[in-house]
């Protein structure tokens, strides 16, 4: 668990100095990765957000345009509060790919510079995976996504000679535990807390009981809809800080530095920072503008395709999902918001059978969930190449 302060007695970058460094850059990678970066986020608020809310439109406690409006908004509190306190998924993010090269003062600066390139390959796979699969109304993993681009160009890289570059194996070591445990978590919870619904509610009026878990969703949704943010609004918050920090090694003349004096090389240092605190409010309008605009057709998928949930079985999910993101928050393992919420669906619906559960539209999301890391490793990789060949 990194729990982290505001102080004034780290280096930083104030809205200003970004600009200023955006201004300094001759080169326009710079610009293109934040661009890439922040496309990144507003796809992600527009196809991964929406899950948030998926069951409560589903089950009818909400109107999807209340639900998305409130994700919106919970999503950007979400991203803000775990800025301030809780910053381990926006580390493990930044330490994905290890650029200890930049370490080097003979070659920093074109390493940092190449590692801009790979760093806005990488975007690229994110967004056309992103892309694709919401024409097809699957909520992919931008999380995955990310990590998975990332990775192919650091592939790439290393395949050009860089022999400094490397991915982390801290950071994967980080994924591949919040992957296996927060799907476990998801599906055992999701099962435990509807039979203690059950048993809880079996004499109880249903149409009272209807009545309070209908409001009880709201409360859950909102609270899906702040983990959200606190998860992935996180995780772009720390790409977007290790491009800064590229910039401010790659672009000298900028007069900036993200380099902490008592940690040599590269630290996260910003959430120490009032003057940074515009980065992760930057991403959370950003996630907040994309899932504003909806994300119908994964909304069905999620809420309508897997399980027919009552407004108790909808609460059931809800609350499962969130203790298993907000304890993958708290252990600094990025997971997948979409992977966890589905896992609690699928959970719940094991409670009412095996049959009741739509089996064909879990595959579809399970076999995305298993292409998307070699696919956008790819991407990455080929893009990475095309990058190198033109800059």
């Amino acid at each position: 668990m990194v729990l982290n302060y505001l102080s004034d007695s780290a280096s930083s970058i104030s809205l200003g100095e970004f600009f200023q460094l955006l201004g300094n850059s001759h080169s326009p990678i710079l610009i293109l990765t934040i661009l890439l970066a922040l496309g990144v986020v507003f796809i992600n608020g527009w196809t991964d957000a929406p899950n948030s809310v998926a069951t409560c439109i589903s089950t009818r406690a909400m109107s999807a345009k209340s639900a998305i409006i409130m994700a919106a908004i919970f999503n950007f509190l979400g991203v803000l509060t775990f800025s301030l306190f809780a910053a381990g998924v926006a580390e493990t993010i930044s330490g994905i790919v290890d650029f200890g090269s930049l370490s080097d003062p003979a070659s920093q600066v074109t390493n940092a510079k190449n590692s801009l390139v790979g760093l806005s390959a990488g975007m690229v796979g994110v967004v056309a995976w992103g892309v694709l699969a919401w024409v097809f109304g699957i909520p992919s993993s931008e999380s995955h996504a990310l990590i998975a681009g990332l990775t192919g160009a650091c592939f790439a890289m290393m395949a050009q000679g860089n022999t400094q570059v490397h991915p982390g194996a801290s950071s994967w070591t980080n994924v591949g535990i919040g992957f296996v445990v927060s799907s476990v978590v998801g599906v055992l919870l999701g099962m435990i807390i509807t039979w203690v619904i059950e048993l809880i509610c079996r004499k109880m009026v249903r149409h009272k009981t209807t009545i309070f878990f209908k409001w009880g969703q709201r409360v859950a949704a909102a609270g899906m809809a702040f983990i959200h943010g606190a998860q992935d609004g996180l995780k772009f918050v720390g790409v977007i800080y290790l491009a800064l920090f590229l910039g401010t090694v790659a672009y000298p003349e900028a007069g900036l530095s993200l380099i902490d004096p008592n940690t040599p090389g590269f630290s996260m240092v910003f959430l120490n920072a009032p003057a940074f605190l515009w980065l992760p409010i930057l991403v959370s309008l950003v996630m907040g503008i994309g899932t504003s605009i909806g994300g119908y057709r994964i909304i069905k998928k999620v809420g309508m395709g897997m399980v027919d949930l009552q407004p108790y079985q909808g609460f059931a999910t809800d609350v499962s999902a969130f203790v298993a993101l907000f304890m993958a928050s708290i252990f600094s393992w990025p997971v997948s918001t979409s992977q966890v919420k589905t896992c609690s669906i699928v959970g719940v619906g094991l409670t009412k059978g095996v049959k009741k559960v739509n089996w064909s539209t879990v595959k579809d999301m399970v076999l995305t969930w298993v292409f998307t890391f070699p696919g956008c490793i790819l991407i990455g990789f080929v893009m990475a190449y095309i990058f190198f060949a033109l800059v």
